[in-house]
């Protein structure tokens, strides 16, 4: 189930539920350890929860690699 934002469309990042179900886990510290094993990319935030972008998950299951930003070369 995707919840929508404020303007009616999808969010950007999956909701806590969403996570729940994609990991099989309710709790941030067993969810953390089987995102990094699915290969999911995720940020933490500061207060330790997985913050997970909708687009990671996509690309995640339709098989495609994700590009990294060159940080560097845009300094």
């Amino acid at each position: 189930m995707t919840a929508p934002d404020h303007a009616g469309q999808q969010s950007m990042f999956l909701t806590p539920e969403e996570i729940t179900i994609l990991t099989g886990y309710r709790y941030p510290k067993k969810q953390i350890p089987q995102l990094r094993r699915m290969g999911v990319k995720f940020l933490q935030n500061a207060a330790g929860l997985p913050v997970v972008p909708r687009s990671s998950v996509e690309a995640r299951i339709s098989g495609e690699r994700t590009v990294e930003p060159n940080w560097a070369a845009m300094k």
